[in-house]
């Protein structure tokens, strides 16, 4: 038995289950968290004491039959993680994506990609299986001495042959991104919000849209030496005709300035840069 501490945070999940599917759904919760290694539904029967279990596909329907919403657990789980690690002042968030190498005829999803693993600048290794793009929150943890990354809300993003095959709009990285992004701030209202991503979301659809909400979504990720630097749209005047202007003045790219001899440089130490100063 888990101590009592725990019962209000599983609990908390209750609301979006069935109680047919409730009974089976809290197994699962308390056996994902006591099962060492892979938390597959079968160790998680292990080590509740389940393994002699008859009717162990009851377990397995609540991941792929039973309906409730994923969606609306994220939310709760968000919420539990915030009001724990980060109560109040801005929210940092991680945005990555990762490849789960599934292989077999009912793993339609799955694609080709790049391996970021493995690749290099000059060698490509390509990974067959189900991309997720997962959403983490980034809090300090004072017994790890270190920042750990804590997902909470992942989403499928299926391979482009997959959407032609069943006829579905196919959807970026970027897209997905942006999505997830706008729900996290409709979950979030009145907390600052800023987002680590890698240059794969360095995109100007992607960062002017989370910037032109009313409450803007802080966006950190690398940039090519050479991307094209604008400044904001202009405000629109009093009656003016035509479409908006969507991006303002060009600027300098990132290698004009740093071989410009005027750039001012400002030096900065990074704190608890994997356990060090940089």
């Amino acid at each position: 038995m888990l101590p009592k501490i725990f019962l209000p945070l599983i609990l908390a999940f209750r609301p979006l289950f069935s109680q047919p599917v409730w009974s089976s759904a809290s197994v699962l919760l308390v056996g994902a968290i006591l099962a060492p290694g892979k938390r597959t539904v079968s160790a998680i029967l292990r080590v509740m004491g389940l393994s002699e279990e008859q009717q162990s596909q009851r377990y397995h329907r609540v991941l792929n039959r039973a309906i409730w919403s994923s969606r609306g657990a994220s939310q709760i789980l968000l919420r539990q993680l915030v009001n724990l690690f980060i109560p109040t002042g801005p929210v940092l968030l991680g945005l990555d994506d990762t490849i789960e190498r599934r292989w077999g005829k009912r793993i339609a999803a799955r694609g080709i990609y790049r391996d970021p693993v493995r690749s290099s600048h000059s060698h490509l290794v390509k990974a067959s299986g189900l991309r997720w793009l997962s959403l983490m929150l980034l809090v300090p943890i004072p017994w790890a001495k270190r920042t750990w990354a804590l997902p909470f809300l992942t989403v499928l993003a299926p391979s482009k042959r997959y959407n032609h095959i069943h006829r579905h709009r196919h959807k970026r990285l970027t897209d997905w991104g942006r999505q997830m992004l706008r729900q996290v701030r409709r979950w979030l209202p009145h907390r600052a919000i800023y987002v680590v991503a890698d240059s794969s979301f360095a995109t100007f659809e992607f960062l002017s849209s989370l910037a032109q909400m009313s409450q803007p979504v802080h966006v950190v990720t690398r940039l090519r030496l050479d991307a094209e630097l604008w400044q904001p749209a202009p405000p629109r005047k009093p009656k003016q005709m035509g479409r908006p202007r969507i991006i303002g003045q060009r600027l300098p790219t990132l290698k004009a300035t740093v071989e410009n001899a005027n750039t001012p440089w400002k030096t900065i130490v990074l704190q608890d840069w994997y356990g060090k100063a940089n």
